[in-house]
């Protein structure tokens, strides 16, 4: 009797917004970092070292798509065509519509991390539970921050947390059985309202179980200004 064939990995990178704290005129996803690689292309390294050639990897577009498509002429692509009006759940919202059948790992196009992330998520995504990936060492105004329940799964996930245990790092995973309860919930929310709030709304109206994945030990900074490129400059 044959088996059943392995699920292919689907990833998405979110990469449609403006970026305009940075400054820069491309994409902020194609950034040049200190090792010569883009943002984006080390984003790419560190999804083929956890999950091989075979993972599928989806970007969200928007802003001066044309440089990204002609960067990573691989990949596949999701248009936002509101991309200067919408924010991160719009984005994520059409990839989820245009995702196959299974759970989806996502990840914002602006962060530079470990390789060993994605490496320790693996066996979550391998199980299909959901989770999101957090650093406990800082809880900063400007993150998102979450808190837990009683059984230690996320509660709440908003930059307007108070007394957070942590901060959301962009990197997170959607299972196949939780994919269409986000998906509703990221249809129903505000245009400016990032991902994380269809991610609160599913919880607290759905009763979704996501777990936080710990990650403090491993670097992961989200590029938001030059003093963000410049930290992630330490590590790669």
């Amino acid at each position: 009797m044959a088996s059943t064939p392995k699920p292919t990995t689907q990833v998405v990178i979110l990469a449609a917004g403006m970026g305009s704290r940075l400054g820069r005129s491309l994409p902020k996803p194609l950034t040049e970092l200190g090792d010569g690689r883009s943002i984006m292309q080390q984003q790419f390294d560190n999804i083929r070292a956890a999950f091989g050639s075979s993972a599928g990897i989806s970007i969200v577009v928007g802003y001066k798509l044309e440089h990204i498509i002609e960067a990573f002429p691989q990949a596949s692509y999701v248009y936002n065509e509101q991309y200067d009006q919408t924010n991160t759940s719009k984005s994520l919202m059409r990839a989820l519509q245009a995702s196959t059948t299974g759970g989806v790992l996502w990840m914002n196009g602006d962060v530079v991390f470990d390789p060993e992330v994605l490496v320790r998520v693996g066996d979550l995504v391998a199980a299909d539970r959901s989770f999101v990936s957090v650093n406990t060492a800082k809880v900063s105004d400007e993150e998102v921050k979450y808190t837990t329940d009683a059984d230690g799964f996320i509660l709440e996930l908003s930059k307007t947390v108070v007394g957070g245990l942590g901060e959301a790092v962009g990197i997170n995973y959607i299972s196949s059985a939780d994919k269409l309860t986000l998906l509703h919930q990221l249809t129903k929310v505000g245009d400016q309202d990032y991902f994380e709030r269809g991610l609160e709304l599913a919880i607290a109206h759905n009763g979704l179980q996501i777990q936080p994945v710990d990650i403090s030990d491993l670097y992961a900074v989200e590029v938001d200004f030059a003093e963000d490129l410049e930290r992630a400059n330490l590590f790669v």
